[in-house]
């Protein structure tokens, strides 16, 4: 999920965000600045930055592959919308509960509530209808603009440390971040984080796996991985469902991690680890196949 943005309106909320085992401690990150009286968060700044990133990374593989960059630049704009559109969907769908009673709030995207699978599934759909519109391999394109996705989604994960979500249950590891109860959603509090709260200086901490720091370090594993193999690939569409499993791998694993998950109905599964899990199975087993199809058209 690219996690939620409301802001918790409390002046005497304190600021710090703090990684003990690593000795780092910022006493204040705030969630936005102002710059001529107008108010920008972090978190829409650094979301923008990794489109903007996301995009050179797209065009930039499209001219090292003899492709119209300009293809690229087009897409980029249909994408990043419906992109935008797919995540909230997604969100609302498996949030209804908190909107069914108000549904004005399903276009408040000011109270945040964006998950990331959504945008990915109405990335590829864009990316498809786009492709037969323009008459161009989606195969081609899709292995393309997937280096920009997951580059922009690497850079993105860290609009999650600004806004305090997005993080897992209670742990002393190595990573362990603290942060303070005042800071975060009370919803996000879950039963092992509130029998574990720290009291520092008269302030009340939960101490919680940082699962976006996983997730962006994860995922700039990927990315290495993908721009090793692109230069080798046997086939069109191989990039992409590379990351389709690679990705998949990490984020069914860091799901079962995280404190906010969206759930199937009446049920305790987390539906962006069911969808991450089957992802990984269809993905490798068409690896396995295309591999195999593209050996024998060898012979």
């Amino acid at each position: 999920m690219f996690g939620n943005s409301a802001t918790v309106k409390n002046v005497s909320m304190n600021w710090s965000i703090r990684f003990p085992h690593l000795n780092i401690y910022l006493e204040h990150v705030g969630k936005n600045f102002e710059v001529f009286g107008i108010s920008i968060a972090y978190y829409g700044l650094i979301i923008a930055a990794g489109m903007l990133a996301g995009i050179l990374m797209a065009t930039y593989e499209a001219k090292r592959t003899g492709q119209n960059p300009d293809d690229y630049f087009d897409l980029a704009i249909f994408a990043i919308f419906f992109s935008v559109i797919g995540a909230r969907i997604y969100y609302v769908i498996f949030s209804w509960d908190s909107y069914k009673n108000n549904l004005w709030n399903v276009f408040n995207l000011r109270q945040g509530g964006l998950a990331i699978y959504g945008g990915v599934i109405a990335a590829i759909i864009t990316t498809l209808v786009f492709a037969r519109l323009k008459k161009l391999s989606f195969p081609k394109l899709a292995d393309t603009a997937i280096l920009g996705l997951i580059l922009g989604q690497i850079i993105g994960r860290w609009g999650n440390f600004f806004n305090r979500e997005a993080f897992g249950g209670y742990t002393d590891g190595l990573l362990a971040m603290q942060l303070p109860v005042d800071a975060v959603r009370s919803g996000d509090i879950s039963i092992d984080l509130a029998e574990h709260i720290i009291e520092l200086n008269g302030i009340s901490y939960i101490q919680v796996h940082p699962t976006f720091l996983y997730e962006s370090l994860w995922n700039l594993g990927v990315l290495v991985i993908l721009l090793l193999v692109r230069r080798h690939k046997k086939f069109d569409g191989e990039i992409i469902l590379l990351y389709l499993a690679g990705y998949g791998i990490g984020r069914f694993w860091i799901e079962g991690l995280r404190t906010d998950q969206l759930l199937l109905p009446s049920t305790e599964i987390a539906v962006s680890q069911l969808l991450a899990g089957i992802l990984v199975i269809v993905s490798v087993v068409m690896l396995v196949l295309l591999n195999r199809k593209k050996i024998r058209s060898r012979r």
